[in-house]
């Protein structure tokens, strides 16, 4: 059975810097960017650690303004 990767994009022009996805998050994949604001002046988040992504989509399902979509692939091995 393969193991399954995930990968997130984050829209960074819609995210207000909740942080709701950073508390959901089981491997610690989001944090808010340091010292980065988007075009309307919130902080937003970005994937600090990106390959612990398990594509479980827990930070899209609780993000209020839908700023993450989840990719999933199975890797083999």
């Amino acid at each position: 059975m393969g193991k399954i990767k995930g990968q997130i994009l984050v829209n960074t022009n819609r995210c207000k810097g909740c942080s709701l996805c950073v508390v959901a998050c089981p491997k610690g994949v989001i944090a808010l960017a340091a010292k980065k604001v988007n075009v309307s002046g919130y902080p937003y988040v970005e994937a600090a650690n990106p390959d612990d992504c398990i594509g479980c989509a827990s930070c899209a399902i609780v993000c209020p303004d839908g700023c993450i979509t989840v990719y999933r692939k199975k890797m083999e091995g």
